[in-house]
């Protein structure tokens, strides 16, 4: 009997930390900012904080799949300043996975 693969459960702990770290230092100081600012701005930073509860989970996958490719802007600009792609990588899986969870942060 062999020992079962344990990547996939080592993959999820790690971007479960990851994640939660990076939506704790972004998303603290952004809800400390839209709970005090007064800003014309609110309501848009608001709906787009708010988009991933009203996409659906495929839909949303797809945009970032794109958004993350080599010949968009955003994954061509990441591939150029790295050397990486972003799609299909933990640096991209962790991106989606922040957008994701923004909401419910």
């Amino acid at each position: 009997m062999s020992l079962p693969d344990l990547s996939s459960l080592w993959l999820t702990a790690r971007l479960a930390f990851v994640t939660t770290l990076v939506l704790l230092a972004i998303g603290t100081p952004l809800a400390w900012w839209l709970a005090q600012t007064k800003s014309r701005f609110k309501p848009a930073i608001e709906a787009l904080i708010a988009l991933p509860l009203v996409l659906p989970p495929t839909v949303l996958g797809f945009y970032l799949l794109i958004a993350m490719s080599p010949n968009a802007p955003f994954g061509g600009f990441w591939l150029q300043a790295t050397g990486d792609k972003l799609s299909f990588s933990f640096t991209g899986l962790v991106i989606g996975a922040v957008i994701f969870s923004f909401p419910f942060l």
